[in-house]
């Protein structure tokens, strides 16, 4: 009952926020839980990195789900990225690898810090 009741509070905020803002939030839960499976791995708790690669996972298919179908670069580009992003994590998954984690830390540091750029610019403009 607990986590039903969160999962309908969740959903409402997220209704509250711009689509842009739901992007941001999702690279900020991807920073948060890759780095949580880098230290489930260092503390060699293999439940909890697990889970927190699922979770990365889950966001990332979230992210290609976002993608609109105009068939432009930008959105092939994207999913190519994101899929590469997904297999890197099974790997990091497979042999405990924190250098994959590091790996993917550092692109979605580099998404996210562009997101706000264009989508900032993007608010300055309309």
């Amino acid at each position: 009952m607990r986590q039903s009741a969160y999962n309908a509070y969740t959903q409402n905020q997220t209704g509250v926020y711009s689509p842009e803002k739901l992007i941001e939030m999702l690279y900020e839960g991807l920073l948060k839980f890759t780095s949580l499976a880098k230290r489930a791995i260092e503390m060699d708790d293999m439940e909890a990195k697990a889970n927190y690669i699922n979770r990365s996972t889950d966001i990332f298919i979230e992210l290609l789900d976002s993608l609109s179908n105009d068939g432009s670069q930008m959105t092939a580009y994207l999913s190519g990225l994101y899929m590469h992003q997904i297999k890197s994590l099974a790997e990091a998954n497979r042999k405990n690898s924190t250098q994959e984690l590091d790996t993917i830390i550092h692109v979605v540091k580099v998404l996210l810090e562009t997101w706000r750029e264009e989508t900032h610019v993007a608010a300055e403009v309309a």
